[in-house]
């Protein structure tokens, strides 16, 4: 697969014996390419290869606690996605998108200014048999949504801005994080709670598998 082998080249001109397996989402069917658990558990990184990492970060290599717990929120309530056009913003592994594709959305589009996490949404969505659609730039389109999707994207404070943009692109808007306390926005709701785990495990404290979802206030 051309699409896995791009894949595996940038990830291992950042950490050079890094490879990729395929590793399934708990309480769901999906699958994605990410990096190995082997690689997490064994590797000292040492500092060239920590700010290679810190220089281009490979979101899309793990599938991230809050996008995981949306994907299980989404199959486990297709109704949420069901024949409605989605847009996911900040992609990375585009766990979610497919999760709405699977579910039943009309449409889906997955979104990352990052060129190599598209790479691989490509990649994951021809493992899950999901069809989706790539956008690159999130303000070169004028597209209205029945919905669009984020998850994990609040560790970058300068993403908010964007939650006040995101009312006026879609009917509505859902949510996950798990890095924000005491989140609080006037246009979104707390949805409900979730636990879950970052893929592979990072081991992270507990309070980044307490999952949080909002909704837009209508």
């Amino acid at each position: 697969m051309k699409i896995l082998d791009s894949l595996t080249n940038y990830l291992q001109s950042i950490v050079p014996d890094a490879v990729l397996e395929v590793q399934q989402v708990a309480g769901t069917t999906i699958r994605l390419w990410l990096i190995s658990p082997n690689n997490m558990q064994q590797k000292i990184f040492d500092s060239v290869e920590i700010m290679r990492i810190l220089q281009q970060p490979p979101y899309w290599c793990f599938c991230w606690s809050s996008g995981a717990a949306l994907c299980q929120k989404i199959l486990q309530n297709p109704e949420l996605v069901a024949n409605k056009r989605i847009l996911d913003f900040g992609a990375g592994s585009g766990c979610v998108g497919i999760a709405a594709s699977l579910a039943g959305a009309k449409e889906v589009t997955v979104c990352d200014l990052d060129p190599v996490a598209l790479q691989a949404c490509r990649a994951n969505a021809q493992l899950n048999g999901a069809k989706l659609n790539y956008l690159a730039d999130f303000t070169m389109t004028d597209d209205h949504y029945d919905l669009i999707v984020a998850a994990d994207i609040l560790y970058d404070r300068d993403n908010f801005s964007w939650l006040d943009v995101f009312p006026s692109k879609a009917d509505h808007v859902l949510l996950a994080d798990s890095r924000v306390k005491n989140f609080q926005h006037k246009q979104y709701q707390l949805l409900a709670t979730m636990e879950s785990e970052t893929l592979p495990d990072l081991l992270e404290p507990s309070e980044f598998r307490n999952v949080k979802l909002y909704q837009t206030v209508h």
